[in-house]
């Protein structure tokens, strides 16, 4: 991150990195994992859950939607409790609400009941990967910030792959109530992990007093909540990254959370192992482009906006030829639509690379949380509006998934507004971080 600030230049030194610190922040990835498989399960039981319920497209949608709504109206003010309490906190809390939310999901048989589980677990989902975020920048160099956020994102992605390999095949053969109150057991295991070996930072490495407060020396005092928002906010890389965040994920997050099984066992005519595998292809492309896009961005901090505007370019591309086909698209395009939705996940992280060296360490959680609040928006609005779409349409997956391409726009155009300011922001900075070094006493 040559042309950035270091994250965390207001402590007393970069923290040290090393094994302890692979070991604690795994941890906290390993809570990142579970969450990714709760969240993602309904993307392979979609057809069952139909069937259990008795529900139409939208209805089904509202589950995911559900969970959404409350994963992003959570973002914020899960940015503020890590800022506050810390990240160990945060996640026991998260982890209690998204096991009850899996297990009670599991044994539920009425439509109203699962949709309010489904909603707890959204709400325990929405504290995990800002508090992943924090730990990792509490216990490795700022250097490492874009690695170590793409990797966090990568080993969660994997959570998708329990999802498409194991729990689709587990579902088919145990039946709904055993697949997800048997996947809820990794909610318990994982939790006592959290309580007696996590730790929010290194000894000697913790966040300066006024941090802890947000109101310089003076504690959290009255109006702290508003101050902490307005700040990160009035930061054009925090709006920024919303945006990339926004235009990036939700294709991606869509295909895999609900919709990729329907549309291609019924648009497409395939059988579901075949589109189990491909959704599988979605999660391994997923994985390999995090790695690349971190590498890249550690090294080369100005190849943020190319990615940015690769990704989008090619997944809008890699739609329309496959909505444009006619009849049913062909073996390789659709595992070339697969691939190209992998990138989604990995473009999305580049929206906290513009929002870290925006804002100082004690508003990292509340500019993570704008920035992840984007993407999660765009996804609830698009599950939304696909649903609808195919009960308008009869099913027409041509016309509901047309719907992606208003929102890329839409998100393109606001990250071109934003970004000249938020890179001229950066650099200043770095100049005033740089002559603020020159004048230091020795």
């Amino acid at each position: 991150m040559s042309t950035a600030p270091s994250a965390d230049s207001r402590l007393p030194g970069d923290p040290p990195g090393g094994p302890r610190a692979l070991w604690v922040w795994g941890i906290g990835v390993a809570v990142y994992f579970v969450a990714v498989t709760f969240r993602t399960s309904l993307g392979v039981a979609g057809i069952d859950a139909a069937h259990r319920f008795d529900i139409n497209a939208s209805a089904l949608s509202s589950f995911s939607i559900l969970q959404l709504l409350v994963y992003a109206g959570m973002q914020i003010p899960v940015g503020l409790l890590v800022d506050r309490w810390g990240t160990r906190r945060v996640l026991l809390l998260g982890i209690l609400l998204f096991t009850a939310g899996q297990f009670g999901f599991a044994l539920s048989s009425a439509y109203g009941t699962a949709l309010a589980f489904r909603a707890l677990l959204g709400c325990g989902d929405a504290m995990t990967f800002i508090a992943v975020l924090r730990l990792g920048a509490r216990w490795f160099p700022a250097r490492r910030g874009p690695m170590i956020a793409q990797v966090a994102a990568l080993i969660g992605m994997s959570g998708n792959l329990v999802t498409t390999l194991v729990l689709a095949r587990v579902l088919e053969t145990f039946g709904w109530t055993p697949t997800f109150a048997g996947s809820a057991a990794g909610g318990l295991v994982i939790l006592l992990l959290v309580l007696f070996f996590l730790r929010d930072h290194p000894e000697g490495h913790g966040p300066p007093p006024a941090s802890r407060g947000g109101n310089r020396g003076h504690g959290p005092g009255p109006g702290y909540i508003r101050r902490q928002i307005g700040a990160a906010w009035r930061e054009p890389g925090t709006r920024a990254g919303m945006w990339v965040h926004f235009t990036c994920q939700f294709p991606g997050m869509v295909f895999l959370l609900l919709w990729g099984m329907p549309f291609l066992v019924q648009a497409q005519g395939l059988d579901k192992g075949t589109a189990g595998e491909l959704l599988t292809l979605v999660v391994v492309s997923n994985m390999c482009c995090g790695l690349v896009y971190g590498q890249v961005i550690a090294r080369h901090h100005a190849a943020r906006t190319p990615l940015v505007l690769g990704t989008v370019s090619a997944t809008a591309l890699a739609w329309a030829a496959t909505l444009a086909w006619p009849g049913q698209a062909p073996m390789w395009l659709l595992v070339l639509l697969c691939t190209v939705l992998g990138a989604c996940g990995p473009g999305s992280m580049i929206g906290f690379d513009f929002a870290r060296p925006a804002n100082p360490p004690e508003r990292h959680g509340t500019a993570s949380g704008i920035v992840n609040m984007g993407g999660f928006t765009a996804s609830m609005t698009t599950l939304f509006a696909v649903g609808v779409l195919l009960d308008l349409t009869g099913d027409n997956f041509r016309i509901a998934f047309a719907c992606v391409f208003v929102l890329q726009a839409l998100g393109l155009v606001q990250f071109a507004r934003l970004r000249g300011r938020a890179v001229r922001r950066e650099r200043e900075r770095v100049v005033a971080s740089r002559v603020e070094a020159v004048h230091v006493p020795v």
